[in-house]
């Protein structure tokens, strides 16, 4: 039988090739295996990633997922599907957002998702690489970029900062805070997790209230 699974690479991104007759528990195998040997070749790349060949449930992609991250240092920023020109654009707009506040403002990164009430404070701007969890809260005195779900809470811009913003892969925050202005959700959080084809959004002051945006090239020549 042909390889349960076939890795090759496009600008910014890393698409799996599934075989369709090969079983998940043989995907995930030939995953785990491939990725072990090849984490020092990845390193700590942030990427998004499509998977082609067979049509997949939500629990299947969950555990492709998984296995990834178990077996290297990779970043899976979003999943993207066949819509490549608007895939492309969501991809330039976060890592233009991420050298703008590298190299801008001295942002750190913390690696990881929160969980179990975790808190996450610093003075800089922040990119967190995973999820924010509900019940968990990300507080920055300047900008935060989560590549991943924001389900939980985050608070940017300390001393009334109206300039700040929050950028998520996945925006449905429990509670948001920009400067002085606040937001709370009236609706129930759906489960989390990277979703296919999701749209990053960014929140902002505008009109004197917290709005959400798509993360846009045009947007972010206002920032």
């Amino acid at each position: 039988m042909k390889d349960a699974v076939l890795i090759k690479s496009f600008q910014s991104g890393i698409t799996l090739m599934l075989n369709e007759e090969a079983s998940l528990e043989e995907i995930l195998e030939e995953l785990a295996f491939k990725f072990s040997e090849a984490k020092n070749f990845f390193g700590q790349a942030s990427v998004a990633l499509s998977m082609e060949g067979r049509l997949l449930t939500n629990v299947e992609e969950i555990k492709i997922l998984e296995t990834i991250r178990e077996n290297s240092n990779i970043n899976i920023m979003c999943i993207v599907g066949h819509d490549e020109e608007t895939d492309k654009k969501y991809i330039k707009a976060l890592q233009h957002m991420q050298r703008r506040l590298t190299a801008a403002d001295e942002g750190q990164f913390y690696k990881g998702s929160l969980k179990n009430n975790q808190v996450l404070e610093t003075e800089n701007s922040i990119v967190v690489l995973g999820d924010v969890y509900p019940g968990c809260a990300v507080i920055s005195a300047k900008n935060i970029i989560i590549l991943g779900g924001l389900y939980g809470e985050a608070y940017a811009g300390g001393n009334g900062m109206e300039d700040a913003y929050i950028v998520a892969l996945e925006m449905e925050p429990e509670r948001l805070k920009i400067g002085d202005f606040k937001y709370k959700t009236n609706t129930k959080q759906s489960k989390w997790g990277i979703r296919p084809k999701v749209q990053p959004k960014i929140a902002h002051i505008k009109n004197d209230k917290i709005v959400f945006d798509p993360l846009t090239k045009d947007l972010l020549g206002s920032f």
